[in-house]
């Protein structure tokens, strides 16, 4: 766990800054990461369905918006 995500924050906003994102790149480095996954066997996917309650039961609960957070509206 981060204790100083200020500091996180200030670096990456700076390297943002410092590096504009280059598209070419990133689409070169998820193609080798693509080939990458598939050399190792695992994609694609034998059953891309295998899993998915998990996933959902999983995103519900890290979707769930509490009343302390800022961008829910009041009501």
């Amino acid at each position: 766990m981060l204790k100083r995500i200020d500091l996180v924050r200030a670096f990456e906003k700076e390297q943002m800054r410092r590096k504009p994102p280059d598209y070419r790149r990133n689409l070169r480095i998820v193609e080798a990461l693509y080939e990458h996954a598939r050399r190792l066997g695992a994609l694609p996917l034998k059953d891309p369905l295998e899993g998915i309650e998990v996933d959902v039961r999983l995103a519900r609960i890290i979707n769930v918006r509490g009343d302390t957070d800022p961008h829910r509206p009041a009501a």
